[in-house]
């Protein structure tokens, strides 16, 4: 058998296997164990009832029939997680990605998800925080607030969320306001001078009017040395302010405001070199410093520092109205979001990019209608509607540093000189010139509506049979305008050469009369000058292309591009769950959900090509419809304005079981997105296109055990084979029938955690380890080939904690015991070919924590 035969093959025995398995233990939806929920009380110390609502009515975890995941307060306390980021420590179908700037994390769910570097994409994994959608990452990552819960929902959600989630949601659910008088504060101390404060207080303030009132203060040094600035990176440097008012003038009326504001100021994140290629010793030859290969000595080398500032706040408004038979639920919000950073884009100590900077804002207003049934006795229903409005408006700028063009000339053997001299243009002062590239407006409206609805049938006392519906339309005005400076990029060195080989013959190519004589005259001869001057044998000015970096770009809309796409979509769930016992469910399910269209709304933004031929004139390029209208410029090329939308779909099927003193949860799963939006870098630029086709297919398991009163063990994992079954027009060329990088075969969390009473005072002591096995980098082949390691992650945490009845308590706690060591994610180094950057896991962590609760 070959190779190529092999990997259907192992396919299909995987899914044999998961099959057989499914069908003998009739599988169910993976969810988090019902673990305990306090530790005031011996009782509290043993198996408990967990309530969530993700299905938008209240329901224990063992009769929710979806794949969800929950992660409560005491569980965050104990496992020391300060914001989202942390989640995944103890979700393994759950990936979080910091990337270059603490606004840019990337969200996956059962290997799909993207939404980061560009704001014109809109993520595959929708954020909710008490029923508003948070639509970019850089609203998504502020450090949590007053937590009940954390719910994990895998696989499309589009019928009970009405903004459509492809790949899953991530909903997190907040206290509310008390009529009792109460709250908390607690201050961390930890390594990297790092200080913690919050405060959270609730209380009446009139008859039916409850409020309270969270505030947050998070600061510490960074990790990372920055000996070229003299600075520290990846620092954190961050508060918040949230207020919460809870009105309820009658039984059947409840209103709830909430306000919050926060703000992200630091210097972060650190791209260490992990693979030094030969244009290092470049770099170092024109005075620039490389900490070569070295990414786990947490230093680095940079011009000028990385800021970050993030601004998010907002306002939201729930109302609850309880009729007779039923609720109407209306949430409106209206949130901003602004962004802006700057970086030493080239992460080194030569001056090579002056600047990379970035300014977004982000305006969002929604509107949510859901009227939900109370009283059902064979029949539950939901349905509801969704408005969705925001403009997103970006400002870039990206410009040569004073090292580049000695940089460049040294890649070119003295190339820029070459040419200036050859054009008599002045020589040193017209190419590569600091403060030449180019900036960049760009931005969208996106206004999009849906109707969605769920009905629960019950056909029998245990069988129980749902169907979904969403109807979605997307909306899209997206623009780009890009001021390019590079004089350089701007050559075209076809015609260049043609002009020079043109006058050998004495003809002035810019005279379309003498041209035209010529090649009349001398056909064969103009034919053989035409196909020289595109053979960089003929033509060595060619040579010089790698270096026309930022080209003239071609803006948006125009008289042939629109810049609009308007997209719709119904998307279902069918689902059958049966109660096999008062301790056992299973169900099957098919859901399929929709993302529209996402704009890419950066440099690397280029025509269809459908829409254009590239080619120098001189060469005569076939007509196209941008030629044709007259928006031709030198040295434009072609790709994506936009990737269309994503279809995905999935089945599942599964088993959850609650007993005194064991939990488990098994899922099998086959998931494919059809259309999936890759965004992938280059090393110049981020290439944004509709895979084919990718699907991933798994076994999810949970099992939660307290062998006695006092002690909880948890072991939690996925078990998938991602692939993709079509992309042949990928940046990394055909990856039909390859793995996608960064998705791990197994991922799993494990956890235990242990109850005792010490001098009167309730104490615990907790371990947990997260595995991830080996991944590749990068889908391309010759990236990977140059890193040669692939990821892998084994990183242990652990705490410990005492409470006194008078709501006093300390934790002790540390993140990496054994400082694992593992590259996030790596991509090829800006413009220096055959060099590979990456961002290193965070080093080992630790602090203690004091709490007083009243």
């Amino acid at each position: 058998m070959s190779n190529s035969e092999l990997v259907p093959a192992g396919r299909k025995a995987l899914r044999a296997v998961l099959c057989l398995g499914v069908g003998l233990t009739a599988l169910s939806a993976i969810a988090a164990p019902a673990l305990a929920q306090e530790s005031e009380t011996e009782d509290t110390r043993t198996m408990q009832t967990v309530t969530i609502t993700a299905t938008k009515r209240e329901q224990t975890l063992q009769d929710v029939p979806i794949a969800v995941s929950v992660v409560d307060d005491a569980t965050i306390e104990r496992a020391a997680i300060v914001d989202l980021n942390d989640l995944q420590s103890i979700i393994p179908s759950l990936r979080v990605g910091q990337l270059q700037s603490s606004a840019n994390t990337n969200f996956i769910i059962r290997g799909f998800g993207n939404g980061a570097n560009n704001a014109g994409i809109e993520p595959s994994v929708g954020v909710f925080i008490d029923g508003v959608y948070r639509s970019r990452s850089a609203s998504q990552i502020s450090d949590l607030p007053n937590i009940e819960r954390v719910e994990v929902l895998r696989g499309p959600q589009s019928t009970l969320f009405g903004k459509n989630a492809s790949a899953g949601v991530i909903s997190v659910v907040t206290k509310k306001p008390q009529f009792e008088l109460g709250g908390v504060v607690d201050a961390t101390l930890s390594n990297e001078n790092g200080y913690r404060a919050n405060g959270y207080v609730t209380g009446p303030l009139a008859e039916n009017l409850a409020g309270a009132l969270g505030v947050s203060y998070n600061k510490r040094d960074g990790y990372v040395e920055d000996i070229g600035t003299g600075t520290k990176t990846n620092e954190r440097n961050r508060w918040g302010i949230r207020g919460d008012l809870l009105f309820e003038p009658n039984v059947n009326t409840t209103f709830r405001l909430l306000a919050d504001y926060d703000q992200i100021d630091e210097l972060c994140c650190a791209a260490a070199n992990v693979v030094n290629g030969p244009t290092g010793a470049i770099v170092q030859a024109i005075g620039g410093t490389i900490i070569a290969e070295d990414p786990f000595g947490y230093r680095v080398a940079y011009n000028l520092p990385s800021t970050n500032k993030v601004d998010n706040g907002g306002i939201s408004l729930q109302g609850d109205f309880d009729f007779s038979g039923m609720r109407l639920t209306s949430i409106t919000s209206y949130r901003i979001s602004n962004l802006e950073t700057n970086q030493d884009s080239d992460f080194t100590g030569a001056d090579l990019l002056g600047e990379n900077s970035n300014k977004t804002d982000i305006d969002t207003f929604t509107q949510e209608l859901r009227l939900t049934s109370t009283n059902g006795d064979r029949l539950d229903w939901m349905v509801g509607g969704f408005y969705f409005d925001e403009t997103v408006e970006i400002e870039n700028a990206l410009l040569y540093g004073t090292d580049y063009r000695a940089y460049a000339n040294a890649l070119s053997s003295g190339g820029m000189t070459m040419v200036e001299a050859a054009l008599g243009l002045p020589v040193g002062t017209t190419f590569g010139q600091a403060g030449q590239g180019f900036r960049d407006e760009a931005g969208q409206d996106n206004t999009a509506w849906s109707l969605f609805g769920t009905v629960d049938y019950r056909l029998t006392d245990r069988l129980t049979a749902t169907v979904g519906l969403n109807y979605t339309e997307d909306k899209k005005d997206a623009y780009n305008r890009i001021q390019a400076s590079d004089i350089f990029s701007s050559l075209d060195f076809v015609a260049i050469g043609f002009a020079q080989t043109l006058g050998l013959y004495g003809v002035d190519a810019t005279d379309p009369a003498q041209v035209g004589a010529f090649a009349a005259a001398n056909p064969a001869a103009f034919a053989a000058i035409q196909a020289g001057v595109q053979d960089p044998a003929s033509n060595p000015l060619l040579a010089l292309q790698p270096l026309q970096f930022l080209p003239p770009f071609l803006g948006f809309p125009n008289a042939v591009e629109s810049g609009r796409t308007k997209d719709s979509s119904t998307t279902y769930t069918l689902r059958l769950a049966y109660d096999i016992n008062d301790n056992l469910n299973a169900y099957v399910s098919y859901a399929t959900g929709f993302k529209a269209t996402s704009w890419n709304l950066s440099r690397d933004s280029r025509p269809f090509a459908r829409d254009f031929i590239p080619g120098s004139p001189v060469t005569g390029p076939a007509s196209s419809p941008i030629r044709d209208a007259g928006l031709a410029l030198p040295n434009l090329t072609t790709g994506t304005r936009y990737a269309g939308p994503e279809d995905s779909a999935v089945f599942e099927i599964g088993l959850k079981a609650v007993y005194s003193t064991v939990a488990f949860n098994l899922a099998y799963f086959d998931q494919t997105i059809e259309g999936f939006q890759s965004n992938v870098f280059t090393g110049t630029g981020f290439a944004l296109a509709n895979a084919g086709k990718q699907s991933n297919q798994g076994l999810e398991f949970d099992v939660s055990w307290n062998p006695v009163n006092n002690l909880q063990l948890v072991l939690a994992g996925t078990i998938q084979d991602p692939v993709y079954d079509d992309f042949p027009n990928s940046a990394s060329g055909d990856l039909s029938g390859r793995t996608p990088y960064g998705i791990p075969e197994v991922t799993t969390s494990t956890a235990a955690t242990y109850f005792f009473d010490v001098a009167g005072w309730d104490a615990y002591v907790r371990g947990d380890w997260q595995y991830e096995s080996p991944v590749d980098h990068f889908d391309s082949p010759a990236d990977q080939a140059l890193i040669g390691v692939q990821k892998e992650v084994s990183t242990f945490n652990a705490s410990t904690g005492f409470t006194n009845d008078n709501g006093l308590g300390v934790t002790l706690w540390v993140r990496n015991i054994f400082n694992d060591e593992y590259i996030t994610v790596a991509f090829p180094a800006v413009a220096q070919a055959g060099s590979i950057m990456g961002y290193p896991s965070a080093p080992r962590s630790y602090g203690v924590t004091l709490r007083k609760t009243f």
